[in-house]
């Protein structure tokens, strides 16, 4: 059986909201906290429009920055990384192959727990169209089982990759 090519993907963007259904913020770090999710972030206070059904796949959500592309082209419908309402937005990540894997966001592990497909909710806070133009490509819900920084520009890696490598700070060539 051939084996899955490996991938090394990035941190595009970051974005949390202290509240359900307040628009989303962009930040360059946060602060992601094992069994909680994102500190600022509404599913971290309990604060959001779903925390009445708390669990491991409310703690961080991620979206490819490519799905958020692909919508666009497919359906003519653009909206902006935060209007996706995802945590972190991805470059070069897999995310609908990372259900039951964990996963290294810089030095933070996550486990992926399921898919994210787009809901009438969010289609309601963006635009007609969106909830169609993600349909198996809104991301993933995941587990933060060790917390830590996540920052814009982190590498992201499978945990069977070096782990070293995906915790070591980046270099002031790679801020940039």
């Amino acid at each position: 059986m051939a084996r899955a090519a490996p991938w090394h993907g990035e941190v595009v963007s970051i974005h949390i909201a202290p509240k359900a259904e307040d628009p989303m913020r962009s930040v360059r770090t946060v602060r992601a906290i094992a069994g909680r999710g994102l500190e600022g972030d509404r599913y971290f206070r309990a604060s959001g429009t779903y925390s009445d059904r708390p669990g491991p796949a409310r703690e961080i959500t991620l979206i490819e920055s490519e799905a958020i592309a692909a919508m666009a082209l497919d359906n003519d419908l653009a909206i902006s990384p935060g209007d996706a309402r995802r945590n972190v937005v991805t470059r070069g990540v897999p995310l609908n192959h990372l259900v039951g894997q964990e996963f290294l966001v810089g030095g933070v592990r996550l486990r992926g727990i399921r898919l994210c497909e787009p809901c009438s909710h969010l289609e309601g806070l963006t635009r007609r169209g969106v909830l169609a133009g993600l349909i198996h490509r809104g991301g993933l819900r995941a587990q933060i089982l060790i917390g830590g920084e996540i920052r814009v520009g982190n590498p992201i890696v499978p945990a069977d990759a070096s782990e070293a490598r995906a915790a070591a700070p980046l270099t002031s060539a790679e801020e940039h």
